[in-house]
């Protein structure tokens, strides 16, 4: 479960002063809500992290043979256009957005949204705060988001100007248009 520190009445933590902090704490996983809220995040037990392994193994092997674009860890973070710094499970970026960054851009927090990503549910998670984050992602230019959640054996889709869809165990997601050819069985 993570946790999160309201600021407020103190700062509101701004980008620069959440990457002066990532940077002095680099051992502590940490996010940055649109609010500037203070997002630390729990470490994951080790079938969420070996899932989480799988999920970015299966991409990453997709991206190889496609040479599509970029594939990044959950020790990535988005600096949002929405105002979030944020760590996806599993995060996407087509080569072209990639290329288009400066090098300074691609060292730090890079300024853009993934084009896709998956978050996974730990057991720990707060499926709201995943829906919330997810969210955030769509408002900040996602444009395929997988939210897979082994507890209730689901998968909601996140698509932009299209309602949540939710499917039950066991499904084989498709990339779509946005990761061609792509498809992980969800068993």
């Amino acid at each position: 479960m993570a946790t999160v520190l309201d600021l407020s009445p103190i700062v509101q933590l701004t980008h620069e002063q959440f990457y002066q902090l990532c940077m002095a704490n680099r051992d502590v996983p940490m996010e940055r809500s649109p609010k500037g809220e203070l997002i630390i995040m729990s470490p994951v037990g080790g079938e969420s992290g070996n899932q989480e392994a799988k999920l970015m193994t299966r991409v990453g092997v997709w991206n190889e043979e496609t040479n599509l674009g970029y594939v990044f860890s959950s020790s990535t973070v988005f600096k949002l256009p929405g105002g979030g710094d944020r760590s996806p499970d599993v995060a996407w970026v087509r080569g072209d957005r990639w290329e288009a960054l400066s090098q300074g851009d691609r060292e730090r927090f890079p300024p853009l949204c993934p084009d896709f990503v998956i978050e996974l549910r730990s057991r720990t998670d707060s499926l709201r705060s995943l829906q919330e984050k997810m969210q955030e992602y769509l408002h900040s230019g996602l444009q395929l988001g997988w939210l897979i959640n082994p507890q209730d054996r689901q998968v909601e889709i996140y698509r932009p100007q299209s309602p949540v869809e939710t499917l039950s165990y066991p499904v084989t997601l498709s990339g779509e248009e946005i990761l061609p050819g792509f498809s992980l069985p969800i068993s």
